[in-house]
């Protein structure tokens, strides 16, 4: 079960945390620049003294399978108690990623590949966004990627024992960062509302998630205040809590080679086919309902994700968050951002099989490539 604080100056109660557990000994995983700009840093100064630190920080955004190797063995190597990461979503699943691989035997890459199982094990991890935006700190799966192919290692134990959502550290957030994040928060709650996996836990999640996001986003990227902050920080984690149950869905699926082949950053990358696919999954039938609980079920959830978005029906709400977009300075079509049409069919190609089961109108790769053909 996992501890979590929330809240403004949360960061202090890693002091108890780190007190109670007896940690000497702390991994720090931090990205390269967000743990000063954020002013991590100077709050974990005083936090951390009179403890032995390794930090790591040598990694890049989507973290890849050569730099999840050297983190498992600086930590290895180090030993240590606890690890503390501190950044946004590769930070924080390069620390999950470092924590459970540290403990398994073999090569690392089997079991990112799933060619090996994954076993619990390795220290346990304290997770601090410094984004409002990809909920890694309440989920127990991690992003890898080994070459352009993205993978997904997953396991109960990877929750993080400790999440502290400290909106404090949002101040300084840069404004295109902050779109992004926040479009992958606000579609990661769409997407586990309408996922075959939804339950009425994560319904729960996602709907408060959705409310706080589509009401604060603009301002946390225009004209950001500390309530703002701290909506953005609880709707995001609220989002990340929603797909730890659900998982999320065809946005996500469509996003990942759009990252991998052109550089959209993945919050990005996820919103440009949020609308197409609100779109595609409301003319869903008996013919391509792909969640057990029938095609009534799947109509009723969808509606009632457009009233969250306080839209009258799928186009309304596709429209809406076109809009959002707009509003948040992201670039809606694919040709803008450097992809052609002769880029789809490879892109179609590499898709997430899984992601795509997950979402509640089966989509085939015509559809993809029709989808992703629509908004170049």
């Amino acid at each position: 079960m996992q501890e979590e604080y929330v809240g403004i100056g949360a960061i202090d109660s890693i002091r108890t945390i780190l007190e109670r557990s007896g940690a000497k000994r702390i991994f720090l995983v931090t990205g390269a620049h967000a743990y000063d700009s954020s002013g991590a840093a100077g709050l974990l100064k005083r936090i951390l003294a009179d403890r032995e630190i390794c930090r790591f920080s040598d990694f890049t955004s989507n973290p890849k399978i050569e730099e999840v190797v050297g983190a498992v063995g600086a930590l290895r190597a180090f030993a240590p108690d606890i690890v503390l990461a501190v950044g946004g979503g590769s930070a924080i699943d390069i620390a999950k990623s470092a924590a459970i691989l540290s403990a398994q035997t073999g090569p690392l890459e089997s079991y990112v590949k799933g060619e090996k199982e994954l076993s619990a094990g390795g220290p346990p991890v304290i997770a601090v966004p410094t984004t409002a935006g990809t909920g890694s700190e309440a989920t127990h799966f991690a992003v890898v990627y080994i070459g352009p192919r993205k993978y997904s290692l997953a396991l109960p134990s990877m929750l993080p024992a400790y999440a502290i959502v400290d909106s404090q550290l949002l101040a300084s957030v840069a404004p295109a960062l902050a779109a992004a994040t926040g479009m992958d928060a606000l579609s990661q709650a769409i997407e586990s509302y309408w996922s075959v996996r939804s339950n009425d836990e994560s319904k729960t999640y996602a709907e408060q998630a959705i409310t706080l996001i589509k009401k604060n986003l603009v301002a946390m990227v225009r004209k950001r205040t500390d309530e703002v902050c701290l909506a953005m920080a609880r709707g995001a984690h609220l989002a990340g809590k929603a797909i730890n149950i659900s998982r999320t869905t065809a946005p996500h699926a469509l996003s990942y080679p759009l990252t991998a082949h052109a550089g959209i950053p993945h919050g990005h990358a996820v919103a440009l086919t949020l609308p197409a696919i609100i779109r595609f999954n409301a003319q869903v039938d008996e013919g391509s309902v792909a969640d057990s609980r029938g095609l009534s079920h799947v109509r009723s959830t969808l509606s009632s994700a457009n009233s969250l978005l306080g839209a009258t029906d799928a186009e309304d709400a596709a429209s809406m968050i076109e809009s959002l977009m707009d509003a948040v300075g992201l670039e809606r079509r694919l040709s803008v951002l450097g992809i052609t049409g002769g880029d789809i069919p490879s892109f179609v190609k590499e898709l997430s099989l899984e992601r795509l089961a997950n979402n509640p109108r089966r989509m085939t790769e015509e559809d993809a490539t029709r989808i992703l053909t629509d908004i170049l």
